[in-house]
């Protein structure tokens, strides 16, 4: 795929259409100069984009990638998500979020299970409704899940494994990933919001409740990582 080259026929066959080598002919007729510059350009671009889907397929079916790519820089990542979040809330009026999708989901479950019991629940009956799940934060948290497998997959990080098992043991470890996700997740519903709904999105209009939340979730997790480390 990176090794193949497209050649036009014709006057502009020198051109170099794929490298760009040389600068086309001179032509009198400067509308069609400027197709063929614009033709170059696109199949420029065009290989770059295959060769990155090529990437990110060798390394899904054949593990290609031995070495992965380093992590983004902190402060260009940490720029790239304050401008996603401006561009969330220009374009849908909405800031990011994650468990108001687990609530929805929650609920569309109740509806195939127990609905009379869900339209009975003071917190989840309002929601309890035909098209539940058909809300702007769906589509936010499946774009989010399929983004990062895309940058996993061509970054070469696609694997399976238990982090942080080595220092406190498998067992222990998924016990407290378990009770930590359960509280996390109660408690952002308390909170009406998470690190990403509460958090970023309140902190970026300077809510007052943000900051609270952030607080108390870093200071809690400092003291709950050492308990548990024993550090």
């Amino acid at each position: 795929m990176r090794h193949c080259r497209t050649s036009v026929s014709g006057p502009t066959a020198d051109a170099g259409i794929h490298a760009g080598h040389r600068r086309p002919a001179a032509t009198t007729d400067r509308p069609h100069g400027d197709h063929l510059r614009f033709l170059n350009l696109s199949l420029y671009c065009a290989g770059y984009g295959i060769d990155a889907f090529e990437d990110a397929v060798s390394n899904f079916c054949f593990g290609m990638r031995t070495t992965p790519k380093p992590f983004w820089n902190p402060w260009l990542a940490g720029v790239a998500l304050g401008l996603t979040l401006l561009a969330t809330f220009v374009l849908t009026g909405h800031g990011l979020g994650a468990t108001g999708f687990t609530t929805r989901l929650s609920v569309w479950l109740g509806l195939q299970a127990a609905p009379e019991a869900v339209a009975a629940n003071p917190y989840l009956g309002a929601m309890a409704q035909p098209g539940v799940l058909d809300g702007w934060i769906t589509w936010q948290v499946v774009g989010v899940l399929l983004g990062a497998l895309v940058a996993a997959f061509m970054a070469g990080r696609v694997r399976v494994q238990l982090d942080g098992a080595r220092r406190v043991g498998a067992g222990k470890r998924v016990a407290t990933a378990l009770i930590g996700g359960l509280l996390a997740g109660f408690g952002a519903r308390v909170a009406a919001g998470c690190t990403s709904g509460l958090g970023l999105s309140g902190a970026a209009t300077l809510s007052i409740a943000a900051f609270v939340f952030l607080g108390a979730f870093f200071v809690t997790g400092l003291i709950v990582s050492r308990l548990v480390k024993g550090v």
